[in-house]
């Protein structure tokens, strides 16, 4: 099932373009890095499941691309904006192949059982 998204007829005309370029800036980074990168984890300082996340990919001696966005007290607007394009609520949002595989728990998932090897390989 597709995630709702609000149709464009419903977003006024002179909000449009602020809605498609809101820190477009960090979309693309994220992208770049989602393109070039196997694995990729966004985060943001202070958040001890980014760590967590992280720290599961080096004991796994996984290599990743880390992009880290502010913290609790800073950059929360452009983070908002890889929300928004993800739909992912949270951080880490981690990425394996291109495809969002969720947070920090669901890596942990992956890992356990053998499911992100799989990914990789494939």
């Amino acid at each position: 099932m597709p995630r709702k998204v609000l149709d464009e007829s419903r977003i006024h005309p002179a909000v449009r373009e602020h809605v498609a370029t809101n820190h477009a800036d960090i979309v693309r980074e994220v992208e770049a890095a989602v393109s070039a990168s196997p694995v990729v984890i966004v985060g943001m300082r202070q958040n001890p499941v980014v760590r967590s996340a992280r720290k599961a990919l080096d004991n796994a001696k996984i290599a990743y691309k880390y992009l880290e966005y502010g913290s609790y007290f800073s950059e929360w607007r452009r983070r908002n904006a890889l929300k928004m394009w993800t739909g992912w609520p949270t951080f880490p949002m981690v990425f394996v192949k291109g495809v969002l595989i969720g947070g920090g728990s669901d890596l942990a998932k992956l890992l356990e059982s053998g499911e992100l090897e799989r990914m990789m390989a494939g």
